[in-house]
C-alpha cells in the first residue's frame, strides 16, 4: 500500500530542486515511509503551475528519486483553466490529477441566487461569485440541465467533471468536501446520473476558457502546418510532449 506525501503550495522562494531533494532524503531516512511498512510513500504536487511541476518529474526521472504521481488543482464549471497547461501536462507525462472544489464554492448549486449561506458567508475564501457574465451564463446552463434532467444543480456540476475525467486519458479523481450528510449524498447521487452528449457540450462549451498565447496562434496555425488538411489528421490520443 502507497501514501500520498505531498509538496504543498509553492512559497516562490524554495526551488523545486530543493524541495524535491528535501523531500527524498526524507524518505530515505525513512521520515516519508507508511509506518509499520517498507513502501515509500508517492508525491502529489498540489498547487503548483505546470512548469515547476514538470521540473520536478523531470528532477525526480533523471535522479531516480521518489516519482512524482500526480497534481491537485481547482477544477469546476467555472473553474477551468487547468484545461490550459495542468491537464494537458498531466495527460502528457502520465500524472494523475485529483481536481477540488468541483461546485465551484457552492456557486454551481444556484443557492447564491436566493441566500448568502455556505462557504461564501461560512469560510470566505475559495469562493466563485456571478461577477462576469460567462458565471451566470454557466449557473443559468446549469440549472437548466438539472430541470431536464431532474437531479440537482449540485449532481449536474459533478456528472460534468466526472465525464470531463472519463473523457481525459489521465486518471481524474475529484475531491469532494460535503459538510454534512445531506450534501454526501446529493454527491453520491451524482453517481448515477449520465449527461447526454448533448448537454455535456452545451456545459463544456459555455464554460470553456481562452488558452491564450500560445494554443490558439497554434491552433488557428494547425491547417497550414498540416499541410491544409488539418481535418485529415488524427491527433495521438496522448499529447505529445
Amino acid at each position: 500500500m502507497h501514501a500520498l506525501y505531498d509538496l504543498r503550495t509553492p512559497d516562490r522562494t524554495a526551488r523545486v530542486r530543493v524541495r524535491a531533494r528535501h523531500r527524498e532524503l526524507r524518505h530515505r531516512l525513512g521520515r516519508g515511509r507508511r509506518a509499520g511498512r517498507g513502501t515509500p510513500d508517492l508525491r502529489p504536487v498540489p498547487n503548483f503551475p505546470a512548469w515547476r511541476v514538470s521540473r520536478a518529474v523531470t528532477l525526480a526521472d533523471l535522479k531516480s528519486w521518489t516519482p512524482i504521481v500526480g497534481i491537485q488543482h481547482e477544477y469546476s464549471l467555472v473553474e477551468r483553466t487547468a484545461d490550459r497547461e495542468l491537464l494537458p501536462m498531466a495527460e502528457s507525462l502520465g500524472l494523475g490529477a485529483a481536481p477540488w472544489s468541483p461546485l465551484g464554492g457552492g456557486l454551481l448549486t444556484g443557492k447564491y441566487r436566493s441566500s448568502a449561506e455556505g462557504r461564501l458567508s461560512d469560510l470566505g475564501m475559495v469562493i466563485h461569485t456571478e461577477s462576469t457574465g460567462q458565471k451566470t451564463a454557466v449557473v443559468d446552463t446549469v440549472l437548466a440541465v438539472a430541470e431536464e434532467t431532474g437531479v440537482t444543480p449540485a449532481q449536474v456540476a459533478v456528472a460534468w467533471v466526472r465525464e470531463r475525467a472519463a473523457r481525459s486519458v489521465a486518471t481524474l479523481v475529484p475531491i469532494i468536501g460535503p459538510r454534512n450528510l445531506a450534501q454526501l449524498d446529493s454527491y453520491l447521487g451524482a453517481l448515477d446520473i449520465q449527461l447526454t452528449d448533448a448537454q455535456y457540450t452545451r456545459l463544456a462549451e459555455v464554460s470553456a476558457v481562452p488558452l491564450g498565447a500560445p494554443h490558439e496562434g497554434i491552433g488557428a496555425s494547425l491547417h497550414r502546418l498540416q499541410g491544409g488538411s488539418a481535418d485529415r489528421v488524427t491527433a495521438p490520443v496522448v499529447p505529445v510532449a
